[in-house]
């Protein structure tokens, strides 16, 4: 194993948004500094990171800037144009590598991935053709998701079919792009399980957080999850093998469906996670340090949890009520300093803590 990242080392981020932001503060605490790439202007993270980039994605010049100026280069969002990526590993080592980054840019490249491990998923089809559409629907059965094969989240490049009679309006709604069809899934919950890989191999899961969505948004996360110790210990034994698999360095949130068969995986996000974000006040060491701590070369932190966590994300003008939380008992209020609320935005998340089984 290479020596941990010398203090004063810089760490650059791809993407300026709240993960980010979060990032940068974890790294200000270890005696790092961050740089962040991001195309927008003004992003959360300028507020808090040693030094902003504003420039797009395909800006070469801007780009081997960014490389030369950093000692190892990290993301907070999955969807970096290859191109991009192609000119900074040349210069820098990325952490988590470029396969993390293929399998999860991809829906039908996670699912055959993830199927290949022997782990369950929901019933699936790539869709290339509306030929290939109604030979899915034979397969997959309704009602189903039709999804865009890249780019899409938080319930966005999505299109339910209730019968094949909408496989005509779901296909129109992909515009032209690859796309794979899901079944759907009878569960009882979905879960998720944020998890960590050191250079040095060794891996560090946190309990398992119950998840509830609100118009494909993550709404709240509560911690603990309502699961067996069997079924607790296959989620974090599910999220350790695609860890390994993938010889993963950093953060990972694993999805799951708490169903009859046992835990179908849904998705796998190569980063800090929304649904980690109860760490921060539940844990000594928060997914974001974490992460800091992986790709940065540091050993794991501690991940155990000391507290009960609910954790309710502030979207659009969900933000009012921040007055209203403050004057609360036990709840730790984390805003993104988002300056325009729109609806569907996240703005800010707050951690509802209590003592443990109270």
């Amino acid at each position: 194993m290479s020596e941990p990242l010398a203090s004063g080392s810089v760490i650059g981020i791809l993407g300026g948004g709240q993960l980010g932001r979060m990032l940068s503060v974890a790294a200000s605490r270890l005696g790092y500094r961050t740089h962040v790439y991001e195309p927008s202007p003004n992003p959360p993270a300028a507020d808090v990171a040693h030094a902003v980039t504003t420039a797009p994605y395909e800006d070469a010049a801007a780009l081997a800037a960014f490389a030369a100026s950093v000692d190892v280069v990290t993301y907070e969002f999955e969807n970096v144009p290859t191109a991009a990526l192609d000119l900074i590993e040349a210069a820098r080592p990325i952490r988590p590598d470029r396969r993390a980054l293929a399998v999860s840019q991809d829906r039908i490249a996670e699912k055959s991935f993830l199927n290949d491990l022997g782990l369950l998923t929901a019933p699936w089809a790539a869709v290339a053709t509306r030929a290939d559409l109604d030979a899915a629907l034979e397969s997959v059965g309704a009602p189903a998701i039709l999804k865009t094969t890249r780019l899409g989240y938080d319930g966005k490049g999505q299109a339910r079919l209730d019968s094949p009679a909408d496989a005509d309006a779901a296909f129109a709604a992909m515009a032209g792009v690859p796309a794979i069809l899901e079944g759907f899934v009878a569960f009882d919950r979905e879960v998720s399980v944020i998890a960590a890989r050191g250079l040095d191999g060794s891996v560090a899961a946190y309990d398992p957080g119950e998840n509830v969505h609100r118009a494909g948004i993550l709404h709240t996360t509560t911690v603990p999850a309502r699961l067996s110790p069997a079924q607790r210990s296959d989620a974090v034994l599910i999220a350790a093998r695609i860890l390994n698999a993938l010889d993963y360095v950093g953060v990972l949130g694993v999805e799951l469906f708490v169903t009859a068969r046992g835990l179908l995986v849904n998705e796998i996000a190569p980063r800090v996670h929304n649904s980690g974000h109860w760490t921060q006040n539940g844990c000594a060491t928060c997914q974001f340090e974490q992460h800091i701590r992986a790709v940065a070369g540091w050993p794991l932190g501690d991940g155990s949890r000391f507290a009960d966590v609910v954790m309710e994300n502030l979207i659009g003008d969900d933000i009012q009520k921040g007055p209203a939380i403050a004057r609360e008992r036990n709840a730790a209020i984390h805003l993104y300093g988002k300056a325009e609320a729109r609806p569907g935005r996240k703005m800010g998340h707050v951690n509802r803590v209590r003592p443990v089984g109270a």
